[in-house]
């Protein structure tokens, strides 16, 4: 048997899925007439109580552009040091927007107020411009880590009262409000910008959405089409993350228990250092060596992600089944070093 936990990307799309896209009705989305894309983009709006969205083919994507979108060169963002936007999307503020980035040392990644106002600059010459502050939720690189509603609301209170822009980075978004036991609408008129990912635990094959005020999203079409993400009849994929949003967001929970039972089993291995706690969906596990675990983990066909030279990472998803989470369990109970 092989048990895929390296990434909850690795989700394939149902015969339902699959059929949903089939039967899109399609339009050209660069000509803004894709009806399947278009009422993508106005279903999570009205989910998350925003003005509009724009869809494009990955969460690097609408990150990239809520940031270009906010900022000019010389600003800065800050974020932290655990966060997707500086680790894992090529130094694209960089590359694309031209500012610098001034990191946190959070709680698994989560930002205090406290550490936000002391990263502040203050408006000298030599100094970037703070501009943008961007969360993570859930927190990858965390273990799934998730603010709570106080926290969001108590920076998006700081950011409004310094004139900050307030950006949430939502790749697992979903998963977060599922352990808080909220709804979309609950974060209406917090955030400046939201990016959503539908490809992660919703399942879906391709595609993120990315939430603002219509000015901002029509200014965020210009720049998804500079960046190359102009896709045509972009309904099939559009038609697989709705499906995704009317079928798959309150399975999550399941994804959730499964999480937390190969967390229990992994505290309980003598060769397991310590485990992050496992709020959602992503389990984060010390060892001696990730290379050499996740090799042997390998042998015995189960797959992980070294995250670090000494952390692992498994995260459960819809594809992992009852019967391979039993295999996994009863697998890592086995294993000497």
């Amino acid at each position: 048997m092989i048990v895929d936990l390296r990434s909850d990307t690795l989700t394939q799309p149902s015969a339902a899925m699959k059929q949903a896209m089939l039967d899109a009705p399609l339009g050209d989305d660069v000509f803004a007439e894709d009806p399947t894309v278009k009422g993508l983009e106005e279903k999570v709006a009205a989910l998350f109580g925003m003005e509009a969205g724009i869809f494009c083919p990955s969460g690097t994507m609408t990150n990239q552009i809520a940031v270009k979108v906010h900022t000019q060169p010389l600003d800065e963002v800050i974020c932290d040091k655990l966060c997707h936007i500086y680790n894992y999307e090529t130094g694209g503020w960089a590359f694309h927007s031209g500012v610098s980035v001034r990191l946190t040392d959070g709680d698994r990644g989560r930002m205090t107020v406290q550490q936000v106002e002391e990263l502040i600059l203050p408006d000298y010459d030599w100094y970037p411009n703070t501009r943008m502050v961007a969360i993570e939720n859930t927190v990858n690189k965390g273990g799934g880590s998730v603010y709570s509603m106080e926290q969001m609301q108590a920076l998006s209170d700081f950011c409004r009262s310094k004139g900050l822009v307030y950006h949430l980075d939502g790749a697992r978004l979903f998963n977060a409000l599922e352990a808080l036991g909220k709804k979309p609408i609950d974060l209406a008129g917090m955030f400046d910008s939201i990016s959503i990912c539908i490809s992660k635990g919703l399942g879906a094959p391709v595609g993120s959405v990315l939430l603002g005020t219509k000015d901002v999203i029509k200014r965020s079409r210009k720049l998804r089409k500079v960046m190359g993400g102009g896709m045509r009849q972009s309904g099939m994929l559009a038609a697989a993350c709705i499906y995704a949003l009317d079928n798959n967001v309150e399975r999550l929970k399941d994804d959730h228990a499964k999480a937390q039972q190969l967390a229990q089993t992994l505290s309980e291995c003598a060769w397991v250092r310590r485990v992050l706690p496992a709020e959602t969906n992503i389990v984060i596990f010390e060892v001696t060596d990730s290379a050499a675990m996740a090799a042997k983990l390998a042998e015995v066909g189960i797959r992980t992600s070294p995250f670090s030279p000494t952390l692992v990472r498994m995260v459960t998803h819809l594809d992992i089944t009852d019967d391979m989470l039993d295999y996994t369990i009863r697998t890592l109970k086995t294993i000497q070093l």
